[in-house]
């Protein structure tokens, strides 16, 4: 695979980025181990985590870390290989800093994930999610601090709109401090929301990397219109995928065919066309095999014509832009 920029960091990393959210459960410690080495191997060299993912045994609140503990044994002796992502912010416990971003929590969480991947830094460190009741001021000077500690070599964000972006990204410039490097937000195909976001990443180097490329799943041909979820599959396992309206199914069977037509898996094109999208960086793929591996870094590897491009638009329709244009 052929490495991409993350942003203005500077560090390269694969196309694909491993996601250990199933880590713990459904996928045990030494599958987990033995599928990060596999990665590894096949190229992949940018793993992201967080300090709540814990598998699907996951509920608001838990105390997360069983992923990271896992992450940690399989880097033992290879950490230097990879670029490791994990964050803060999500609710991880019940008192009233086990959750937001003041510089307590984000600082004493930086320390636990610390501990629990056998590191003493952290290539990329995110905010997981906005907080209302923390001034910027407070997050970004706080990962001032984690970076002059040598805690950090770069901070992102998670699920943040480009409006925040561009606060971030002023306030940094005007405080001397890190600027925000990378941004992960749902978005595939299916879902679009964020759509017109990203030129304003391409524009201010920002490395996109998702997460949701298949859409939990429906992505992945695994589910058909009628017939049942198949066992094992995280629509049956668990409540975080419902099945879909036949209307999302009709925009699944007619992209199904187009990704035929370049000789792909349904997979294998759903991966290849977010990564045609503008500031595309890297793709966070959650797995519970190898084979889900091979797949996205096969998927990766293909590039889509521009007329599949358009074909495609016309099934899954990007938003409208609220831009205004200026014609002459």
């Amino acid at each position: 695979m052929k490495l991409r920029r993350l942003g203005s960091s500077g560090m390269m990393v694969s196309p694909v980025c491993l996601g250990t959210m199933t880590f713990g459960s459904p996928v045990g410690k030494e599958e987990a181990i033995r599928i990060v080495h596999g990665a590894m191997d096949l190229g992949i060299n940018f793993i992201d985590t967080a300090n709540v993912y814990e598998g699907y045994s996951r509920y608001q609140g838990s105390p997360g870390g069983v992923s990271e503990e896992i992450l940690g044994a399989a880097l033992r002796g290879r950490r230097e290989e990879v670029v490791l992502a994990t964050k803060c912010g999500a609710p991880n416990g019940p008192g009233t800093h086990d959750m937001g971003l003041t510089a307590k929590t984000i600082l004493r969480e930086l320390d636990g994930s610390l501990r629990r991947l056998g590191t003493d830094y952290i290539d990329l460190y995110h905010i997981h999610w906005p907080d209302a009741q923390t001034p910027l001021e407070t997050v970004l000077s706080t990962m001032e601090t984690a970076y002059r500690q040598g805690k950090i070599r770069a901070f992102g964000v998670s699920n943040h709109f480009a409006w925040q972006l561009c606060e971030l990204l002023w306030m940094a410039d005007k405080r001397n401090w890190p600027k925000v490097v990378a941004s992960q937000i749902p978005f595939s195909l299916l879902r679009r929301d964020y759509q017109n976001d990203l030129e304003f990443c391409r524009k201010h180097e920002v490395g996109v990397t998702p997460w949701q490329a298949l859409q939990g799943g429906l992505l992945t041909g695994k589910y058909r219109r009628g017939k049942q979820a198949p066992e094992g599959s995280r629509m049956a396992d668990s409540a975080w995928l419902s099945e879909p309206e036949d209307a999302v199914f009709d925009q699944i069977e007619a992209t199904e065919e187009l990704a035929k037509e370049q000789g792909l898996s349904l997979t294998e094109y759903a991966l290849a066309w977010s990564l045609a999208q503008p500031a595309m960086t890297s793709l966070i793929v959650g797995v519970k095999s190898m084979a889900q591996v091979e797949a996205a870094v096969k998927g990766a590897e293909a590039v889509l014509p521009a007329e599949v491009l358009e074909r495609q638009d016309a099934i899954t329709p990007p938003p409208p832009s609220n831009a205004p244009i200026f014609k002459r």
